[in-house]
């Protein structure tokens, strides 16, 4: 990574605020969410306190269309999503979605560890392409 992002935050790329619906919602609603809130995931939450469970990209919605499935939202979301601290290096969290092959982490905050946003390869993307060479 460029000496420029060395010292470069997730907190300093990210998007604040979850999208989230729960587990039984139907995937119509979900692809609703994202078009309405112009977001490639939503987190899906199980009611255990609002944390979010697992994650529904875009791709998943295209997955199940191109099945012509009916299904609801906990039935294509990633078992666990993947988490990282907003105090975290935007290199190590970039390391963490090219090791899992995600595409979205939620950001959770350093004192409590809810979730306070999401990374996206999209933000990381927008990150490096504004970095001086």
């Amino acid at each position: 990574m460029s000496p420029e992002l060395a010292h470069v935050l997730v907190r300093d790329c990210m998007h604040r605020g979850i999208v989230s619906c729960s587990a039984e919602a139907p995937l119509t609603e979900v692809a609703g969410l994202m078009a309405k809130h112009r977001v490639h995931a939503i987190a899906i939450t199980t009611g255990h306190g609002g944390r979010p469970a697992g994650v529904v990209s875009d791709l998943d919605v295209v997955a199940a269309v191109a099945t012509g499935e009916e299904r609801i939202a906990g039935q294509v979301a990633a078992t666990e999503p993947l988490a990282v601290s907003a105090d975290e290096h935007i290199e190590r969290a970039a390391r963490m979605m090219a090791e899992h092959g995600v595409s979205h982490l939620i950001v959770l905050d350093h004192e409590g560890g809810y979730p306070t946003g999401v990374l996206s390869t999209l933000d990381v993307a927008a990150l490096y392409a504004d970095a001086e060479p």
